[in-house]
């Protein structure tokens, strides 16, 4: 579908918007410019772990729940700290240890008990269906919606968070997944602060952004992603955003007082 097609299940300003955000994606995938290179916390060695250990990522997946971003990717750094290994046998059996080293103050997580349990159900589940290794859940050319699947699988990953993982694995690290058009949008502040700006949504709910990307583009809702994630990380900011220099320009209502709330936003 072109963007002008797209457009179409869109009414008035936001159509252009849409349009625009499709053929800033299109140009994305024509120039090579798809990957973004970024740091996912402000701990260097905690970022580096998580950049080479795909366990170690889908720990982090795990905390990414009610706590700020950088605080939840530095999780499984600074819990190997306190534990001495990140050993899945080690993980899945001993439950009251990995329990301890998660709510010792300061606790590692808000969710304290609860994130415990999922760490430790979730090396269980990696020994027993995946060899051990996370990454065989999304080897090259598996299909996106097989990958939501199996992330699913874990507690602690529902759809919306199987979602943000599958579009942090082709974004950050270029894994080629196949179908990667299907699927939706990651509630992921940077998408959300966009559509609420530009006025696809009028709402910072899942639902609402959900919804949003299949009225702009019903046949391939999760291309919107990456435009507007990049769109939001280069020209939208939460504060002083270079609206005049945007790929939205003047299609974009700029309604620069509105933000996302909640989950993943920051001040």
């Amino acid at each position: 579908m072109t963007g002008a097609a797209a457009s179409e299940h869109v009414p008035g300003r936001a159509a252009l918007v849409a349009a625009r955000l499709i053929a800033y994606g299109v140009e994305l995938a024509a120039t090579g410019d798809a990957q973004v290179g970024d740091v996912f916390t402000d701990i260097p060695e905690a970022d580096a772990l998580i950049k080479a250990d795909p366990n170690a990522f889908l720990v982090g997946v795990l905390f990414t729940q009610g706590i700020p971003a950088e605080r939840a990717w530095a999780g499984p750094y600074l819990l190997s700290q306190r534990l001495g290994h990140l050993d899945l046998g080690r993980l899945a059996t001993e439950r009251a240890t990995v329990a301890d080293a998660v709510s010792r103050r300061p606790a590692l997580h808000r969710f304290k008990v609860t994130l415990a349990g999922w760490i430790s159900d979730a090396a269980e589940r990696l020994l027993a269906c995946w060899d051990g290794d996370a990454s065989r859940m999304w080897l090259p050319g598996a299909h996106v919606l097989e990958v939501s699947e199996r992330l699913s699988a874990f507690k602690g990953i529902g759809r919306k968070k199987a979602a943000m993982t599958i579009q942090i694995l082709t974004r950050y690290f270029g894994v080629p997944l196949a179908g990667t058009q299907c699927g939706t949008v990651a509630y992921d502040v940077q998408v959300r602060r966009v559509f609420l700006r530009s006025g696809l949504i009028e709402r910072d709910t899942p639902d609402e952004v959900a919804a949003a990307a299949i009225r702009a583009y019903p046949e391939a809702p999760g291309s919107l992603d990456l435009p507007t994630w990049l769109v939001g990380r280069q020209w939208c900011r939460p504060k002083a955003p270079r609206c005049r220099e945007c790929v939205l320009g003047g299609v974009c209502e700029r309604r620069v007082w509105l933000d996302a709330e909640g989950v993943g936003a920051r001040r």
